[in-house]
């Protein structure tokens, strides 16, 4: 053990016996730290100055156990592309225990690549550095766009090669998250009939995220409205970003809203729904255009594991579930057009916008056009000024958008349109190179994305797109 370097408080190992394995991570034979987050350990009211030291190297390769950890691997299930896995759980993944902030903020500080786990259902239950690279550059670029996330504490490398294709770098990542619960969580439990530990888990789950749920009515019910209007938020934000998850399965959805699990992520370029960048969605089913609804089916999914909490009168429990998730398409449609409307620049609501925003959308699709530069393109013509970015085809569209922005009070869209976003191109360029040894490009990509909003003189390649390569395919990285 350690010295007390996190203040740990483990109530989902004390309070929550039966839904996880004790474990431990693998102990790997050359740590090294290659990346740590220092703003975020002050956040999280961390000793940033010894977190970057050797005991921080330790205890983020694996190699020690800080003082107060309980690690656990955490049991859950989930719906993959559609079909049901009963037992999933943290096969590679341990969660050493959680803090509460400086501000009263609960959070899991969790190991992601540090071994096998009894839930491991293959592979070594390791990482590559490049894998656990993107998560840390996308989750962090996630957090300055202001989209709701798990967090990147560190990554160490562990002196193991691993092996995929080819032999690579072996490392670890820590993650930071309001929580692992998931609706898969849910899932594993009520898959088993086990109505009493699904209940116990509604109740952790209102009391750490919800606690004003519990005053309710029915507070299960409560629960599931709470969540769904979450997720139809944060896949609102996924929209106004062009972010494509990839792999929108139950047991990759929290409930505390957050994005989680960055495997096969990317970002458009040219706008169109259909882009799919997982290498093994080969259905385009968690394509851009389709998020919020696989987002719905979720919702739909932890629906049915709080059937029994609901009301004990099943076809009630059914009425009133369904009612409830029937809401989502209207929380999801209002959270995006409220989005699309200051990324155009229109405040106040006509009845106009929504044709405004549809149809502006078809010209993108059109002309194949960068779906981020567009925005900061037409906050070029809202200030005033030239720009050529907009062919012909826009000009009747734009005569209907001027109008309507000038009779609003404008807000400043480029608070709320980033001019850089994690491109592909520049991802892939990064990680290759840390790959090899060379963090530079890597460093210099994360710093240019930690302001997306604001123009960098001297980073203009970071914010222009490549040729459209409809052959590019991420990878989950396990």
């Amino acid at each position: 053990m350690t010295q007390m370097i996190f203040p740990f408080d483990n109530s989902y190992a004390r309070d929550l016996p039966g839904f996880h394995v004790s474990w431990k991570p693998a102990v790997p034979p050359e740590p090294r730290l290659v990346k740590f987050n220092a703003p975020l350990a002050r956040d999280l009211g961390l000793d940033a100055a010894v977190l970057e030291g050797t005991a921080g190297t330790a205890i983020f390769s694996g190699a020690a156990l800080p003082e107060g950890a309980t690690p656990i691997a955490q049991a859950y299930a989930g719906h993959q592309f559609g079909g049901f896995s009963p037992q999933l759980g943290d096969g590679r993944a341990l969660l050493l225990g959680e803090i509460v902030d400086p501000r009263g903020r609960r959070f899991d500080i969790q190991l992601k690549g540090s071994g096998r786990t009894p839930f491991a259902r293959g592979g070594d239950g390791k990482a590559a550095i490049g894998p656990m690279l993107r998560e840390y550059l996308v989750s962090e670029a996630m957090a300055a766009l202001g989209i709701p996330t798990t967090r990147a504490l560190a990554v160490a490398l562990t002196g193991e090669t691993i092996y995929r294709d080819t032999g690579l770098p072996g490392a670890v990542l820590t993650r930071v998250a309001a929580s692992h619960i998931r609706i898969g969580t849910f899932q594993f439990f009520a898959a088993r009939g086990e109505t009493d530990k699904v209940k116990q888990l509604a109740d952790y789950a209102i009391a750490r995220h919800f606690p004003e749920l519990a005053a309710e009515k029915n507070p299960y019910l409560a629960l599931l409205a709470r969540v769904r209007k979450l997720q139809a938020a944060l896949v609102a934000q996924w929209f106004s970003v062009g972010f494509i998850h990839g792999v929108m399965n139950t047991d990759n959805a929290a409930i505390s809203g957050e994005t989680i699990d960055y495997g096969p992520c990317a970002f458009m370029d040219a706008y169109d729904p259909r882009t799919v960048f997982s290498s093994i969605d080969h259905q385009g089913r968690y394509a851009y255009g389709n998020q919020h609804l696989l987002a719905g089916w979720n919702i739909a999914r932890f629906a049915e594991t709080l059937l029994p909490l609901i009301d004990t009168d099943q076809e009630r429990a059914v009425a009133l579930a369904t009612d409830c998730v029937e809401g989502f398409e209207a929380d999801f449609h209002g959270s995006w057009t409220a989005l699309m409307r200051r990324k155009l620049g229109l405040s106040g609501e006509d009845d106009g916008d929504s044709a405004l925003i549809a149809d502006y959308l078809v010209l993108l699709e059109q002309d194949e056009a960068d779906f981020t530069q567009s925005f900061r393109h037409l906050a070029k013509l809202a200030r005033g000024e030239q720009t050529d970015f907009f062919p012909a085809a826009f000009t009747p569209w734009l005569a209907r958008w001027t109008p309507r922005l000038h009779a609003s009070s404008a807000p400043d869209m480029d608070r709320v349109n980033p001019l850089y976003i994690p491109r592909n191109h520049l991802v892939e360029e990064a990680l290759a190179a840390a790959t090899q040894g060379d963090m530079a490009p890597f460093d210099e990509l994360l710093a240019v994305l930690q302001q997306p909003f604001t123009e960098q003189p001297g980073k203009e390649r970071y914010a222009e797109p490549v040729m459209r390569d409809p052959s590019y395919r991420t990878f989950c990285g396990t």
